[in-house]
């Protein structure tokens, strides 16, 4: 399909790191999409956004960004300290805005952008592709199927073991004060002197990250939402530890939480449980969810589902043994009289075994593509930002729980905290 020049979607990167590079690419490769600017406060970022997409306007303040006219949606894939302000600022300049997650780094800016995106009728979506992803939404469609039977628990593990996985970011050996704008890299963070390893593995520090809480708990979440229609827990308790990387971050890499979903219209009452190791025993990256019923489990590692039917049984069997001999008997004809012998059939033959789905998607693709399609046909994608803070919300509490040793409690109607 062919698009005019005003059908063409032009798009600008606020934070030019690899996580937003990685974006744009993505949005590429959509039809009729082109990245008009970029803003960052390094400016070797900036000089190579410029070196892979020549003749695009570039600037240290995203404010310039916002003003101009030919930018249409902005990818805001900046440190979470500043994701509510520009995404405010985004909004209320009119631009369509795709959020990295997670949406905000404070439990009280989620209000804000809330309203935010409400008053300015544009697309906003974060940016936590499992939202997108088909296994979440096929193993919605089997939980409903009743192909599990009652879900009951759901567990999630992501296990990152590689230096890149645990935030060790590589430092330019340029960088210094000439080169980067550490005032508005700090923003409303608290002022100290210009030290760039706080810039560039910035997800150490509780000043401009959220912690293993905001960069993965949210995806698990994120997930788990989609795939039960969950509004959010109703209690959450994490704890953990630097075990590994003890090089000064003041977050853990090591992190487990407890979070409790209530009885809804959508599903039964169920724990989650949640393990992020960035350093185990495997040489490669460890990711899954465990989705668990009484009658089965669904496990995915976002790429494939696999079904495994347990149905339920029949009768729940007995041990006698140390009982007499007439207290056997007895037992056996009363037990007989409530579990009558049945003759196995096709008909009453149980289904079990494992059953596989493969999706082979990239998220990451189908999700930016979501976006994109909203963009121009004015459709939002359901991720918009009350689901992303009810994700958020309780990812962030798990830090709250972490930190401060206590049982945190959320009310995922109103969004608000305990």
């Amino acid at each position: 399909m062919a698009f005019s020049a005003n059908d063409t979607i032009q798009i600008a990167l606020i934070g030019s790191g690899g996580m937003g590079q990685g974006d744009v690419r993505d949005a590429l490769l959509n039809e009729g999409v082109r990245v008009a600017a970029a803003a960052d406060i390094y400016d070797a970022r900036l000089r190579k956004m410029q070196e892979t997409y020549p003749g695009i306007f570039t600037t240290r303040d995203h404010r310039e960004v916002l003003a101009r006219k030919d930018v249409d949606a902005v990818i805001i894939a900046t440190p979470d300290h500043w994701h509510a302000r520009i995404s405010i600022d985004a909004l209320a300049a009119g631009k369509d805005v795709y959020c990295e997650k997670p949406m905000v780094q404070k439990i009280e800016e989620g209000r804000q952008v809330i309203e935010a995106h409400r008053r300015s009728g544009r697309i906003f979506q974060v940016g936590s592709q499992y939202a997108s992803a088909l296994s979440f939404h096929k193993i919605g469609e089997l939980i409903r199927s009743g192909a599990i039977g009652e879900l009951n628990m759901v567990e999630a593990w992501l296990d990152r073991n590689t230096a890149m996985g645990a935030w060790q970011y590589s430092i330019p050996p340029d960088a210094s004060p000439a080169n980067i704008d550490w005032d508005r890299f700090l923003g409303h963070a608290p002022k100290r002197p210009f030290e760039p390893i706080r810039l560039f593995r910035w997800r150490n520090y509780l000043d401009y990250g959220t912690a293993v809480a905001g960069d993965l708990y949210v995806h698990l979440l994120t997930g788990l939402h989609t795939a039960t229609g969950a509004l959010g827990p109703t209690r959450v308790y994490s704890t953990g530890g630097i075990r590994y990387w003890r090089d000064g971050r003041e977050t853990p890499d090591t992190q487990y939480a407890v979070i409790e979903y209530p009885k809804s219209a959508s599903h039964p009452e169920f724990t989650f449980l949640l393990r992020v190791n960035f350093k185990s025993s495997k040489p490669q990256e460890d990711f899954g969810f465990r989705f668990i019923g009484n009658e089965g489990a669904l496990t995915t590692d976002v790429r494939t589902v696999t079904l495994a039917r347990h149905p339920k049984e029949r009768e729940p069997g007995y041990i006698i043994d140390t009982f007499p001999k007439a207290v056997q008997e007895q037992f056996v004809r009363e037990y007989r009289k409530k579990y009558p012998q049945t003759k196995v059939t096709a008909q009453t033959l149980d289904a079990a075994g494992e059953t596989r789905f493969v999706s082979g998607e990239d998220a990451h693709r189908r999700h930016m593509a979501n976006f994109i399609q909203a963009v121009r046909t004015r459709k939002p994608h359901f991720e918009d930002a009350v689901f992303g803070f009810r994700a958020a919300g309780p990812a962030l509490l798990c830090n709250t729980s972490y930190y401060e040793g206590r049982i945190c409690t959320w009310n995922a109607e109103t969004m608000t905290a305990g």
